[in-house]
């Protein structure tokens, strides 16, 4: 049965202004989809996605904002909601994603090693903020994936639930870009074991695999290379949504 609910978030990657996929994260192993980031999301909304998803991977690396204004046209010029992530580690960079049409904004790094700045992020946003929780092999992945954080996935996942986290973004890194399905069973323990909405990101190369992840009871799935490749249509995903 469809499920209304679900929502599938067609993904952009920004690196140096271009739209990209990286495999696994690694900066070293780039995939150009695109020179046109704005018209590639255009194309999005014209496929009747509602959502989408951006990374500023510049900024994941380096904590410096560095697509700001890239963002803020893409949200404009096609009216689409947009979820973005990437190096948001201060209150001023949030507050300049939020007031200039971005609909949520997701904290991973800061998330991590700046608690004090995350309650206060939470207390103010807590509708337009979700955590963004990048793990390899269980361990939450900081630094734009490159370092590793000491901390489960699960209970991290805990930990921002009481500090009044609402939404988590899970990427299974070792599946992203990698088109091998969703960790569905990771994925599925964060539903039952917290009360947050999930959403499920890495892996997605079919709708098999998107379908995969809405039995688990998540709020929606991020869908990037697969989109690029052409294993999965966005017009063709709708009717079953």
């Amino acid at each position: 049965m469809a499920d209304s609910n679900f929502i599938i978030y067609p993904a952009i990657d920004l690196l140096g202004g271009r739209c990209v996929r990286l495999r696994q994260g690694d900066y070293n192993q780039v995939t150009v989809y695109h020179d046109d980031p704005v018209a590639m999301a255009r194309s999005f909304r014209d496929a009747g996605a509602s959502w989408i998803h951006v990374v500023d991977l510049d900024a994941a690396r380096s904590g410096v904002p560095a697509h700001v204004d890239l963002i803020r046209a893409i949200s404009r010029e096609t009216g689409l909601m947009v979820q973005t992530g990437g190096g948001i580690r201060t209150l001023e960079h949030l507050k300049t994603l939020l007031e200039n049409g971005i609909t949520r904004a997701v904290l991973g790094t800061a998330a991590v090693k700046n608690r004090p700045l995350v309650e206060e992020i939470l207390k103010r946003y807590p509708d337009r903020v979700a955590i963004g929780i990048d793990a390899r092999d269980g361990e939450v992945s900081i630094d734009g994936w490159t370092q590793g954080s000491g901390l489960p996935a699960l209970e991290f996942a805990r930990t921002m639930e009481a500090l009044g986290a609402r939404t988590v973004i899970f990427t299974d890194i070792a599946r992203d870009g990698m088109m091998v399905g969703s960790a569905t069973d990771r994925v599925q323990e964060l539903v039952e074991q917290t009360s947050l909405a999930i959403i499920a990101s890495g892996g997605i190369g079919t709708w098999a695999d998107i379908e995969a992840v809405r039995q688990t009871g998540a709020a929606g799935v991020i869908v990037g290379k697969a989109i690029y490749e052409g294993t999965v249509s966005l017009a063709q995903c709708w009717p079953n949504v």
